[in-house]
């Protein structure tokens, strides 16, 4: 059964979302809503890179665009610096009847651990429309929801479930979002955005708490660290050059306690060059990143992903996982009852794309 699909943004990740939606036969563009006035009036193929034209133009027309009455909205704009602007539109598309799938407003990603006033709206939205909202993404998103998952299956007499993400964000050209966010090329005096109190819990604490409510386990707290190091020489890279004495690395974790412990915990580890803060957590030789999932139990698991985009780097493949994680839920998303879901409300989302030639 094909879909009728709006693709919501065509930046950083709206572009790969947009290549997979126009090259998949089960989905059908049928709109594309831009922001950037030299993108409107432009075809959906040329805001990605494939040469064929589609015959669906570029629109900032929000009207227009819901009057089409898509089965489902992929909405990937950067919405977590401006929940003022997002949120009524993502209310304005829900109570039009459209399910949405998104990458952006990461800290809905587990609705129940999300603020008030970030949730109600949207949920009035979708019993207004009749339709279902849904997050996700690879991290957040899959890595601390389907891995974890995964492992918990094979083990027993648990200790503690560890989610990390250990990757060189060297060549994820995402200077203006996640250089800032992570303090990157700055020095030690300047606060990046997520080392204040508070801010990791919104984006990372979804994850831990769905964990924890997954297990029945009642967590008395989510601590939070953030951690920098700083390099003794310059040196460029595709997202930035990186100026000496700034930050060049980034280690952070979000440690959901109970029975006096760390229960589940998430941790990444981001590096602008391998040879920064070599003494924190590494992934394998020979690979630039990894997600790994490490359950200490009787018997422990560990599972790990990796990620290669179709250009061969690791942070393209992060890119396109990220849109292909909702993508991939459309179908269950148009057959499910309204509200605000999460991973634990949606069965396995399989891609069901497999190439005919």
């Amino acid at each position: 059964m094909s879909h009728r699909v709006i693709q919501w943004g065509t930046g950083n990740v709206g572009f790969h979302s947009l290549r997979h939606i126009i090259r998949h036969p089960d989905l059908e563009l049928v709109g594309v809503h831009a922001h950037s006035p030299a993108k409107i009036g432009e075809d959906a193929a040329r805001l990605c890179g494939l040469a064929a034209d589609t015959g669906v133009i570029a629109s900032d027309d929000v009207d227009a665009l819901l009057a089409l009455r898509a089965d489902a909205v992929v909405y990937t704009v950067k919405g977590e610096t401006r929940p003022r602007e997002v949120i009524p539109e993502l209310e304005r598309i829900l109570a039009s009847g459209a399910n949405v799938a998104s990458t952006a407003m990461i800290f809905l990603v587990y609705p129940n651990f999300a603020n008030a006033s970030m949730r109600e709206p949207l949920e009035k939205a979708c019993q207004l429309g009749g339709s279902t909202f849904y997050v996700n993404g690879v991290d957040p998103g899959f890595s601390g929801d389907v891995l974890p998952l995964a492992a918990l299956q094979l083990a027993d007499e648990i200790g503690e479930i560890r989610v990390q993400e250990l990757c060189d964000y060297s060549t994820y050209e995402d200077p203006e979002f996640t250089g800032v966010s992570f303090g990157f090329g700055r020095p030690e005096e300047y606060t990046p955005p997520l080392s204040m109190p508070g801010v990791l819990r919104m984006g990372w604490g979804g994850m831990v708490q769905m964990l924890a409510d997954r297990l029945g386990i009642e967590l008395e707290e989510i601590r939070e660290s953030f951690e920098r190091r700083y390099t003794a020489e310059a040196f460029d890279t595709p997202m930035m050059h990186v100026p000496k004495d700034t930050c060049a690395a980034v280690r952070f974790q979000l440690e959901g306690m109970a029975h006096g412990r760390p229960v589940v915990v998430t941790e990444h580890v981001n590096r602008l060059a391998s040879h920064i803060a070599p003494d924190w957590p590494q992934p394998p030789d020979g690979r630039p990143g990894v997600h790994r999932c490490i359950v200490t139990g009787n018997p422990s698991v560990q599972l790990e992903c990796f990620l290669k985009g179709e250009d061969g780097d690791h942070n393209t493949g992060g890119v396109q996982a990220t849109a292909m994680r909702v993508i991939n839920a459309i179908p269950s998303l148009c057959g499910h009852p309204p509200g605000l879901i999460s991973t634990l409300d949606l069965p396995y989302t399989p891609s069901m794309n497999i190439l005919r030639k």
